[in-house]
């Protein structure tokens, strides 16, 4: 069964031709498939391994399928509901537990109901909750994640998750001498300015494999993959996978050895805009069907920008343009962005504003604040 069978989200050429007939009055998430089959096919043909689609950066089902089609068949997930949405894709989709921190009741069911076999780990205890809940053995795989130095991301990740170098090398011989199959996993941050880390990573990766005089069968470089927001144009993606492979060709790495990555945000944020409604204007503020609760999360906890645009179904605007304050639709005060939108100065309530790039964190951390909780979406061919 095709794709367009299976989803019954609304087709539309464009996302103006989709204002024009819908005319709405709450946010549509605007779904862009071409655009996620080039960001697809850029690592299936450039990464030197395996792709695994975060699940966690944009669970809708359109995302999956889409990315699924077009050739990603590994997905990186953290629960068993992500698990789960990734069964349903087709047999030949494969899910990786990778969750340092998971309950038992998750291992368990993880391993017995839905057949994984890869999991991560960051401390000894966690490698005894997984070894008892699913008897370990021959056919597990078992990652250790060491953490990495910050800096060089929009959101730290190891302050939170990874072992120390000679922790991970404690670990990797634990993993190895409980029969199952070895692996090492970093994560350098979300949204990471600097190909350089992930060089670091995998040379970090390589020295504590020598330490623990282990072979690994697995080295996974985690995510981080950046994408372009308004003011700030990462390093293109060639040269974050050019890092990678020359690190790992510097490192000693058994032939075998299967090389992951992890991207979410690189792979899904040209994916989807979001058209939002202007409700009332205030001088130089306006106010948006959609805020920081919601959508925009990340314009506060990763202070991104995003590119935004002005539609106006019968008639064109002034060709002059200002800045605004742009305040979300909820009753808490704090519910407003940190940084202004620059938008036509004769912009007025029921005016349309397109925000692009909002594939990544934007719909997947949606709250239900004030009882709202956008939940639109069209496609756009």
């Amino acid at each position: 069964m095709s794709l367009s069978a299976r989803m019954s989200l609304r087709r539309f050429k464009s996302t103006d031709a989709m204002v024009s007939v819908l005319q709405p009055g709450n946010p549509v998430y605007c779904l862009h498939p071409e655009e996620l089959r080039k960001a697809a096919r850029q690592f299936l043909t450039r990464f030197p391994g395996r792709t695994l689609y975060a699940v966690k950066c944009n669970p809708h089902p359109f995302i999956l399928h889409t990315l699924f089609e077009a050739g990603i068949k590994h997905f990186d997930a953290a629960s068993i509901p992500e698990i789960a949405a990734v069964r349903g894709l087709g047999s030949d989709a494969t899910a990786y537990y990778m969750h340092p921190v998971k309950t038992r009741d998750a291992i368990l069911t993880a391993h017995t109901v839905y057949g994984i076999r890869h999991f991560v780990v960051d401390h000894p205890d966690e490698l005894a909750k997984i070894l008892y809940e699913t008897n370990g053995g021959d056919g597990l795989v078992i990652l250790v994640r060491f953490a990495t130095p910050g800096g060089v991301a929009r959101y730290e990740l190891s302050r939170k998750f990874g072992a120390s170098p000679d922790e991970a090398a404690v670990l990797l011989r634990q993993v190895r001498d409980a029969r199952c199959r070895t692996g090492l996993a970093f994560h350098v941050g979300s949204q990471c300015l600097s190909p350089s880390a992930f060089r670091d990573g995998v040379l970090s990766a390589g020295r504590i494999a020598a330490a623990a005089d282990v072979a690994l069968d697995y080295l996974d470089v985690g995510g981080g993959f950046p994408a372009a927001y308004i003011g700030e144009q990462p390093p293109a993606l060639p040269d974050y996978l050019a890092a990678v492979r020359e690190s790992v060709a510097a490192i000693d790495l058994p032939g075998d050895c299967a090389l992951m990555c992890q991207p979410g945000r690189a792979l899904v944020a040209g994916g989807c805009s979001l058209v939002v409604q202007v409700q009332l204007r205030k001088e130089s503020s306006i106010y948006i069907n959609d805020g920081r609760y919601h959508s925009l999360s990340e314009t506060v906890t990763g202070q991104l920008s995003y590119p935004v645009r002005a539609i106006r179904s019968d008639g064109g605007f002034s060709g002059t343009m200002r800045d605004f304050t742009v305040f979300g639709p909820t009753c808490d005060s704090t519910d407003v962005l940190p940084s202004a939108f620059s938008l036509p100065d004769d912009i007025r309530e029921g005016d349309w504003i397109e925000i692009g790039q909002l594939g990544a964190y934007s719909n997947a951390l949606v709250t239900r604040f004030n009882g709202i909780s956008p939940d639109h979406f069209v496609t756009i061919e």
